[in-house]
């Protein structure tokens, strides 16, 4: 399986590489695996939902 750095998931998908260890972290990012101090994600992994979109776009909702 071919590994990508946080640094080079941040910008495939266009976020800050700070967010991808957030997502590391919480588990959201599936088969990813830190190394030393280093986030190893497969090449195939998908960007998980950012919780503070959803939350803004409900919010969003409820006011109209």
């Amino acid at each position: 399986m071919d590994y990508l750095t946080s640094a080079e998931v941040a910008e495939k998908w266009n976020i800050s590489q700070r967010r991808v260890a957030i997502y590391c972290k919480e588990g959201r990012i599936d088969g990813a695996v830190l190394k030393g101090r280093m986030w190893m994600i497969p090449s195939d992994a998908t960007k998980p939902e950012d919780p503070r979109r959803i939350h803004k776009i409900e919010h969003q909702k409820g006011m109209r």
